[in-house]
């Protein structure tokens, strides 16, 4: 099978590198064109773009896929299937059409839920106990196609969307590698989705990550780690944003004023919420590198006591 790969972060790293590896003929690698990031606006290649380079593939960076010049310029590569995993760009009909056994997708989730962007955040946001991977023959729908094959895994008390899309990025890539030989024999029958399970998330916002003190210590501890690495959660001290990068639920609050700073026995900061504390483990300040609340507490000693804005 000639493979055409579309895909831009790192959670398409793995599959695109596996499949190499395991000899497929991988025609060319689509992925978004290069951006400008950091301070300094600098270039930056995509995740894929770097591994498909350094595995001598070819690259094409379209803007968009529905232009005439783009969709000849794909069709001269002659794929037999597409296979898709975080591209940012939606397929028109015009390339779904185009490979003999379709386009696959490698979406995390468990299809029906959380079609869209952000699924496996909003697995953790909405304190799921199982997330998992679905391979799904794309139609021209959002994330509405027939399921192939599916896989899901606990969320450990210790997974943020980092540590769980890297899970999920291995588990995609062995039910790909398991399924595309089956898939080309026709030994596989697609599963159509239940429309009337579906959910959506929405695309996250940067503004999203802003702790709202009042809320139950359980739900800012979810919000926590499904907003690591992007965009963080973060609050308001002397001025400055304060990101929470690690943090535990506590049941007791002591009495604790809704965003009341203290010290705890281990040296740690709490944090009076609407329902129970939240120990604060790793916090970073506008400017600085992430540090431990309790070396935080140390240099900043007025911060015991302090009140953070709801």
């Amino acid at each position: 099978m000639r493979i055409v790969f579309m895909g831009t972060p790192v959670f398409a790293v793995l599959p695109l590198t596996y499949m190499v590896l395991n000899d497929y003929e991988l025609a060319v690698v689509y992925t978004q064109p290069d951006r400008p990031a950091g301070r300094g606006c600098n270039t930056v290649f995509s995740p894929v773009k770097q591994a498909a380079l350094s595995l001598g593939l070819k690259v094409v960076q379209p803007e968009s896929l529905k232009k005439e010049g783009v969709l000849n310029e794909l069709a001269a590569f002659r794929p037999d299937i597409i296979v898709v995993a975080a591209f940012g760009q939606i397929l028109p009909q015009s390339v779904l059409s185009l490979p003999k056994f379709g386009c696959l997708n490698i979406h995390p989730s468990l299809l029906p839920k959380y079609r869209g962007a952000m699924p496996v955040a909003a697995s953790i946001l909405n304190g799921d106990s199982f997330a998992g991977v679905s391979i799904m023959l794309m139609d021209k729908g959002l994330d509405s196609g027939p399921v192939l094959s599916q896989a899901q895994i606990p969320i450990l008390n210790y997974d943020n969307t980092g540590i769980l899309t890297d899970k999920l990025s291995l588990i995609g890539t062995c039910l790909l590698l398991e399924i595309l030989p089956r898939w080309r024999k026709g030994e596989i029958a697609p599963r159509p989705q239940d429309d009337s399970a579906a959910s959506y998330f929405s695309t996250v916002t940067k503004e999203m990550g802003e702790i709202d003190w009042s809320q139950p210590a359980e739900v800012i501890w979810r919000k926590v780690r499904a907003f690591y690495p992007w965009p963080g959660c973060f609050t308001r001290w002397q001025g400055k944003n304060l990101k929470i990068i690690e943090a535990l639920p506590l049941t007791d609050n002591e009495c604790l004023r809704t965003g009341q700073v203290i010290l705890l026995p281990d040296g740690s900061a709490g944090i009076g919420t609407g329902s129970g504390m939240l120990k604060v483990i790793t916090l970073q300040m506008e400017g600085k590198k992430p540090m431990s609340s309790a070396e935080f507490l140390r240099g900043q000693r007025q911060f015991a006591g302090a009140v953070l804005p709801s």
